[in-house]
């Protein structure tokens, strides 16, 4: 019986991939063997020892101690694209609002004392503040062509739009996915100086935090807006106020509201609202739940966050170990010797490493007795071991 304790409310959907007979899914559960996470905040958490995985259903695992997870052995599943559909929409609404200043002058309207023929002339005579511009043939900069960005800079460029995209490490699978019509930029420099539109779609880590800063700024084009549906910090909230109060950008549409962009006449913050979606959430449940549940029953990793995507097929009769270790010299080496000395042949082996992690599916013909597991644990540099 596997034990997942959920840190938020999970769409039904999603619990409903955990059948009853094998998994017991709750709020209240003291030994988990996995987390289940929206927005919950793990970093101040006292981690359990039974703890094997932690799952998010959503893009983002900023709100997980991932670091701390990985020196443990326990590996991050996300649910990337799942939320893309929703996020896109979102942003493609956001170009219209600056490009139309519609929530500027919706609030005009609501501040209007007056009705009749004195509400007509008072509407004619306002709507000048509020002269926008339309889309096709303006430059839109997508920076960040994951899941996200792709659908974003393809369907840019299918309401007539150029778009300039930047990303060096774009996938080869989100390459494939990309709209040939997408202009590649060589920099995050030369996108923000060609573009009317910037648009951020990158993870909030060390490379990308502050990414937008007072430098980049003046390098943008008099009057272009930015639009920020990544998070919060990728840009230096102050540099873009003062680009805006000094009247070089003339919006900023964001979904992380702080106390200073609430109030700003020329932000439009949005209550995080980019993957607020029946759709999404039922998308982002399910597709963690399946991803969860393939760790816990077969050992495979796919959409993990910190550990190699590792997926190895079971064959019949076979017996499976999992490991985790420290991606050093002759650790497989190890594994298979302490194998050898148990009487234990190996069928099939997989072997995958990211950065300082490697991770090992092992499947035996013989059944593997419970005393191997502390025999691995044993070995130098291994973080965690299990019988599947």
């Amino acid at each position: 019986m596997f034990k997942i304790q959920t840190r938020n409310v999970i769409a039904a959907c999603g619990l409903e991939r955990f059948p009853s007979s094998s998994y017991q899914v709750s709020a209240d559960i003291d030994t988990p063997d996995a987390l289940l996470v929206r927005s919950a905040d793990l970093h101040e958490l006292a981690l359990p020892d039974s703890l094997l995985a932690v799952a998010r259903a959503g893009a983002g695992t900023n709100n997980i101690p991932v670091q701390r997870l990985t020196e443990r052995g326990v590996p991050v599943f996300n649910a990337p694209g799942a939320n893309a559909n929703a996020v896109k929409e979102l942003v493609i609404a956001a170009l219209f609002l600056a490009a139309r200043n519609i929530c500027q002058a919706a609030q005009f309207v609501r501040t209007l004392d007056a009705e009749g023929d004195a509400l007509d002339v008072a509407v004619e005579a306002g709507k000048k503040r509020f002269v926008g511009y339309e889309l096709p043939g303006r430059t839109l900069g997508v920076i960040g062509l994951g899941a996200i960005g792709v659908l974003v800079a393809n369907t840019a460029h299918a309401l007539g739009l150029r778009v300039l995209g930047f990303d060096p490490q774009i996938t080869v699978q989100r390459a494939w996915q990309l709209s040939s019509g997408v202009e590649q930029a060589v920099s995050v420099e030369d996108l923000c100086s060609r573009a009317d539109f910037v648009t951020l779609h990158v993870p909030l880590v060390t490379q990308t935090t502050g990414l937008i800063h007072a430098g980049r700024l003046r390098l943008f084009k008099p009057g272009a807006a930015l639009l920020n549906f990544a998070r919060a910090d990728v840009v230096v909230e102050d540099d873009v106020l003062a680009a805006l109060d000094q009247g070089h950008l003339s919006s900023y549409i964001c979904d992380f509201p702080s106390a200073k962009t609430k109030v700003h006449p020329r932000v439009v913050a949005l209550p995080h609202l980019g993957a607020s979606t029946g759709e999404a959430e039922d998308n982002c449940a399910t597709f963690v739940a399946d991803t969860l549940r393939d760790f816990l029953e077969n050992g495979n990793v796919r959409n993990s966050v910190n550990f190699p995507e590792a997926v190895l097929p079971r064959i019949a009769c076979t017996h499976r170990l999992v490991i985790s270790n420290a991606n050093v010299p002759n650790m497989v080496g190890q594994i298979s010797t302490a194998l050898a000395l148990a009487n234990l042949n190996i069928a099939d082996l997989l072997n995958k490493s990211r950065g300082d992690i490697a991770y090992t599916i092992i499947d035996t013909d013989a059944p593997l007795p419970a005393s191997i597991v502390p025999a691995l644990r044993a070995i130098s540099g291994v973080l965690s071991a299990r019988l599947i």
